[in-house]
């Protein structure tokens, strides 16, 4: 294969187009009307940045990305594409792949805690207005202070339950607290929970470390989350998303600019995220982006149509692939001019009229150069991908999921005591939560090879575990990131970082802590209430 170490092939027009790995991390944008192939070029890149020792991190909308896993089925059509966009010594091989399901069905299950999703996310994917959010705050406010743990959806029903039941104590203290207000949130946490949101909360939480694993020849795991039901939602899609950018972005230190990426992260149907998102939102969202390039990851946003992300974020995407829109109406028309006008002309041709007219895998490419100038933009065939075009039966995915070397670190729910037990305790009763838990265009030559191999290095072999890293209940447990330098100008860096103030123990950390030590103790009171819960969440109210 034609390769660059310090770049990945997407493909061909008047010249070979490359995405320099140093600059993967100023994010991208993929775009096109359906059908145009969007997914491929997503699965051509995520496979490059496997190759060149880049995780990855990408939804799984239709579940045609899964094939990524598998080698490709030898076929002459995409030999000869592949030879005609540059790719040399081409060989079908699948991506060392780590499948993740938020409901644990076509998947290792990602969780969160309550606790760590926090007052802000949870308000928006709820719907709730000002009043609602602020009832909210204040009952996670008051587990702080009185050594609940949030960890699951029944730890949150018990503490509003339990809000309501002294609102007029508690009002004194904290504010108004109207029942009908609760009555109001407790009703919208059953409508998500009847839409299997509950399934994310709980233990044991996703560690950050398991999407950035390696495989012993120095391939990145490309993560793979299966999002054909998780869609469906589209609030608890893009909040879950958006949770996982703001995780990263905390826990994640300042690395500046790195000869490649520590991870990037493709956000599919990436218009979800921003759809009816109040502005304040849209702001922070604008900050994460700008920001956690300096963290060492890439954010890929793939959308029908550049004007679905905000301008503000749209500026900051230095690497653009974009395929065909149809003009059929002033709208669309208003959208291609747009478009057009985001990437630097090429005077062979007229962008405007290229985006119309562009064929099925084609698409116009314009990636960040040395000094990070946007390259002229060029009408590129892209690539093939080198593992399957498709979906992957159930026998392949169940093989890939026993060879994950994840395999029983998250499989098993955790229902350790929290605010629901606590507060059954308080009121000299154990009551037992009665749930269940559980296409291509030169000559025909000899078909390419196959080869195939465990990816972890096991020649077939069932994976062992990493080690167990110490598990966490919230948030509040979790080593800060080094401090950056003082006058970096960011007040949310600032407020992140702790920088003007001292950082304080939650009775989170305190329990975790005591645990560890085998003191069999619980510690509560008010030892630092509200520690960073999420990065939005701890910024929207400045």
């Amino acid at each position: 294969m034609a390769t660059r170490p310090d770049a990945i092939l997407l493909g061909a027009g008047a010249t070979p187009q490359w995405l320099a790995l140093k600059l993967a991390n100023r994010h991208g944008l993929v775009a096109g009307a359906t059908g145009t192939g969007k997914t491929i070029t997503l699965q051509v890149m995520a496979e490059a940045f496997s190759r060149a020792g880049v995780p990855v991190f990408c939804a799984d909308i239709k579940g045609d990305l899964a094939g990524i896993s598998q080698p490709g089925a030898p076929n002459p059509k995409v030999e000869k594409r592949a030879a005609g966009t540059g790719v040399e010594d081409f060989a079908y091989e699948g991506a060392p792949v780590v499948f993740w399901d938020v409901f644990g069905r076509s998947g290792h299950p990602i969780r969160a805690t309550v606790s760590e999703m926090g007052p802000l996310l949870l308000s928006r994917l709820l719907e709730l207005n000002d009043t609602q959010e602020g009832v909210l705050n204040i009952a996670f406010a008051l587990a702080d202070d009185e050594g609940l743990l949030l960890l699951d959806f029944k730890d949150l029903r018990a503490i509003l339950a339990h809000v309501a039941e002294r609102a007029s104590e508690l009002s004194a203290h904290y504010g108004n607290i109207s029942k009908a207000t609760i009555g109001t949130i407790q009703r919208r946490l059953l409508v998500l929970e009847q839409q299997g949101a509950e399934h994310f909360f709980g233990e044991p939480a996703l560690e950050l470390t398991d999407l950035m694993l390696l495989t012993p020849d120095g391939h990145g795991a490309v993560n793979v989350l299966a999002a054909d039901q998780l869609v469906q939602s589209p609030r608890l899609y893009a909040t879950f998303l958006l949770w996982m950018l703001s995780e990263l972005f905390e826990e994640l230190p300042e690395v500046g600019d790195l000869e490649k990426p520590k991870l990037v992260f493709f956000f599919d149907e990436g218009h979800l995220l921003f759809k009816d998102a109040p502005k304040a939102l849209l702001e922070k969202v604008e900050q994460v982006v700008r920001l956690i390039r300096s963290k060492g990851v890439g954010v890929y946003f793939v959308t029908q149509n550049p004007l679905d992300v905000p301008q503000a974020v749209l500026g900051q995407l230095g690497n653009r692939v974009q395929h065909a829109l149809r003009a059929f109406t002033p709208a669309d028309q208003r959208a291609v001019r747009a478009a057009a006008e985001t990437f630097r002309a090429n005077p062979a041709f007229n962008t405007e009229t290229a985006i119309t007219q562009l064929e099925v895998g084609e698409a116009l490419v314009s990636t960040l150069q040395e000094g990070g100038v946007p390259s002229v933009v060029d009408r590129t065939k892209i690539r093939p991908p080198q593992s399957r075009m498709g979906t992957v039966t159930e026998q392949e995915r169940a093989a890939t999921l026993a060879a994950s070397p994840l395999k029983g670190r998250y499989d098993t729910l955790q229902d350790r005591a929290s605010a629901y037990e606590m507060l059954q305790q308080r009121a000299g009763t154990v009551v037992e939560d009665p749930r269940p838990r559980s296409p291509w265009g030169q000559p025909d030559a000899a078909p390419a090879p196959t080869r195939p191999s465990d990816p972890w290095g096991r020649n077939g072999g069932m994976a062992e575990p990493p080690p167990q890293p110490q598990r966490r209940s919230s948030r509040a447990s979790r080593q800060p990131a080094p401090q950056p330098q003082q006058g970096s100008g960011s007040i949310l860096t600032d407020i992140l970082m702790g920088n003007g103030g001292g950082r304080r123990q939650s009775p989170a950390e305190a329990l975790a802590k005591s645990v560890a030590r085998g003191m069999g103790s619980q510690i509560g009171g008010s030892v630092g209430r509200a520690l960073v819960r999420g990065i939005l969440g701890s910024i929207l109210k400045r």
